[in-house]
């Protein structure tokens, strides 16, 4: 393996590590859901437009980042509701 292909892989894996940090960041999620979702969805892109995630990754990142909308709408109605 070259240093330069290794060095790629290291940035893919903490580009990546960055991405699961961010949509694990369950405060930052619930005070702006919509912005954190919007940026969630924003770096999957750019991450398969520099080919560091396939296409298949990108669907799951997607997938992914659709759910933590979705468990913060769904928190954020619990909370309106006295639950």
């Amino acid at each position: 393996m070259n240093q330069e292909h290794f060095d790629a892989s290291i940035s893919k894996a903490g580009t990546i590590e960055e991405w699961q940090t961010m949509l694990q960041d369950n405060a930052a999620l619930l005070a702006h859901p919509g912005l954190h979702h919007r940026t969630l969805v924003k770096q999957a892109h750019a991450m398969h437009q520099a080919q560091t995630v396939s296409s298949d990754d990108l669907s799951d990142l997607l997938e992914l980042a659709d759910g933590a909308l979705a468990y913060a709408v769904e928190s954020l109605l619990d909370l309106d509701n006295g639950e």
